[in-house]
């Protein structure tokens, strides 16, 4: 039932796209050719959404132009269309580049759109203009130019509206939560958070999730990712000396520094992708350098609300605590000290728990016939062992010890689940063993933690916040068996002063321990009551936390592209004198 996409208004939203992902050379680490096709698809659905509503309501501006109406009416024709190559950083499609080519040449702007482009820091592809030029593209270019000759002059800043009320108020708000995949802990926590925010408030809300420094930012930041897992695998020699020094204000204060300079002007690029309601961050590098943009971008003065969510639960390094931000949730006493040592106010921090994925907030279930679904024998006791998402950690070592020590200690009376998570090889290895006294059950990548959780016993892992709160919730009491230095050391006084769980590093004292709560019911039952009263908290943080979002994201009318553009029109008008309504 929709009138057909003017050509000129599928230019402006191919070439904003094409500012991102078309037509640009990234660093290595951006996203593949599927999800750039995704994501422009997703680009070119908004653009057509959001530009044909003002369409209606001014019928005679033409489409192409309908962006810059709100932002800067042009003095000619040039300016025009100069002012729109700078905002799409001169890039469009490579099936539309000699349109733009020839609309450059038409318009003489060719010498000034080449010293935009050499003032660019991003080493992008200039669109080439000397490209063959087919009939139908010149007429299309021809069409464009006359459209753009057309555009009316606007003498009085009075007409330029922002959004329609009505509008607005229907249209979903739009929240950005900010990560970095280094471990899987953040993107669950932020997954978890999406689901409450759509339980609490159902088709009310769009939420993103971005890796931000992955997809946005400058080399070699944008190699984070697999710069955490080479340290988290030599914890001791590369981990502990990264995250204690950058601990040191002089030190972070110089990085903080060279992340602004590289990379703000690609946070800068994500903000307008998704012109977001409200930026929620959820990994302690996504404070310091989107607090900056948002602020610049604002004109010195923030316009959308900044939260942050800490996803560590005994302990937190200091830059997830940034005064600027407006609430900042935190799930134990522990990390609400470090939150006070760092400067936050007392209004600025709220305690909810940590968040947790949907299936762990309920429970309930039979254990007889999630032991059947899952195929475990419901009348063995079992020893869950878990490595994380990755896999890392000794679990061959382990298996091995508590293995041999089962079926030494309690015969032919347990079983063991080992979760592998995404390393094949190990899986495949232990999988090809032969166990004698004890069955061993061998799973790769599962997403049915909670059920597993809830037919076991106890829980061999290491000390990752999201897990232990998990097993917490299931009442499992909890051996740990690693920690990453720093980071998930507060987890083990967490665990152990709790009172339901110990921790070694050392597989054949794993093994004795695990054993022993076997065979002592007693301790094991207490141990459990223990974890339940731990994990209480956790169990309705995540709905908590999405309920404290949702009603701060009430209170905000406008978005941050929105506010941006009104920002610019009241300067406007304060410079030539003339009142415009917001």
């Amino acid at each position: 039932s929709e009138p057909p996409m003017p050509a000129s208004l599928a230019l402006v939203c191919v070439a904003a796209a094409g500012s991102v992902y078309p037509g640009t050379d990234r660093p290595s680490g951006s996203e593949s050719s599927p999800a750039r096709r995704l994501r422009l698809g997703q680009l070119l659905e908004r653009g057509r959404e959001q530009l044909l509503q003002p369409l209606k309501q001014h019928p005679a501006l033409p489409p192409s132009l309908l962006r810059l109406s709100s932002e800067q009416p042009p003095a000619d024709v040039a300016q025009a269309w100069r002012h729109l190559r700078q905002r799409t950083q001169g890039q469009a499609s490579h099936s539309l580049a000699p349109c733009v080519a020839e609309v450059d040449r038409s318009l003489g702007t060719d010498a000034a759109l080449k010293a935009d482009r050499r003032r660019r820091s991003w080493g992008r592809r200039r669109v080439g203009s000397a490209q063959d030029i087919s009939a139908a593209t010149r007429l299309e270019a021809q069409r464009l130019v006359r459209e753009l000759s057309a555009f009316p002059s606007r003498g009085s800043g009075a007409e330029l509206q922002l959004l329609d009320a009505k509008t607005a108020k229907k249209a979903k708000k739009r929240v950005l939560i900010l990560i970095s995949d280094t471990g899987g802990g953040h993107r669950a926590s932020a997954q978890a958070l999406e689901a409450a925010m759509a339980q609490v408030s159902p088709g009310k809300v769009d939420v993103s999730i971005v890796d931000v420094w992955t997809q946005y930012g400058a080399w070699p930041f944008n190699t984070m990712v697999e710069g955490y897992r080479l340290a988290a695998k030599y914890p001791q020699l590369l981990w502990r000396p990264c995250y204690f020094l950058t601990s040191c204000p002089p030190i972070m204060a110089c990085l903080n520094l060279q992340m602004r300079l590289s990379c703000s002007q690609g946070f800068g690029e994500c903000m307008r992708d998704h012109d977001p309601h409200m930026v929620v961050s959820m990994h302690p590098l996504t404070q310091h350098v989107p607090l900056h943009v948002l602020q610049r971008m604002g004109g010195g003065e923030r316009k959308v609300p900044f939260s942050t969510v800490v996803t560590d639960l005994g302990s937190a390094h200091p830059t997830w605590f940034d005064k600027r931000v407006d609430t900042c949730f935190v799930p134990s006493d522990a990390v609400r000290k470090v939150g006070q040592r760092c400067g936050l106010l007392a209004s600025q921090l709220r305690q909810h728990g940590l968040p947790v994925r949907p299936s762990f907030w309920t429970g309930g279930h039979n254990r007889a016939d999630l032991a059947a679904e899952l195929n475990l024998d419901a009348d063995r006791k079992t020893v869950l062992i878990v490595g994380g998402g990755d896999g890392v950690g000794s679990l061959e070592a382990i298996v091995g010890e508590v293995a041999t020590e089962a079926a030494r200690r309690v015969p032919d009376q347990a079983q063991i689940v080992v979760v592998c998570g995404k390393n094949a090889r190990l899986e495949a290895k232990l999988g090809g063993k032969q166990w004698h006294g004890v069955d061993v059950r061998v799973r790769g990548f599962i997403s049915r933690m909670s059920d597993y959780m809830e037919v076991s016993d106890c829980i061999v892992t290491k000390a990752g916040p999201g897990t232990i709160a998990e097993a917490a919730i299931r009442g499992l009491p909890t051996m740990l068996s690693s920690f990453l230095p720093g980071q998930e050391a507060g987890n083990v006084p967490f665990v152990t002063e709790s009172g339901f769980g110990e921790y070694s590093a050392r597989p054949r004292k794993i093994a004795t321990t695990v054993t022993g709560w076997l065979q002592d019911e007693c301790k094991m039952d207490a141990m459990s009551e223990a974890a339940a009263k731990a994990g209480q908290p956790h169990t309705t943080g995540t709905t908590a936390i999405a309920s404290d979002l949702l009603g701060v994201l009430d209170g905000t009318r406008i978005s941050l592209l929105e506010s941006e553009r009104l920002l610019q029109i009241s300067s406007r008008a304060e410079q030539t004198g003339i009142a415009v309504s917001s």
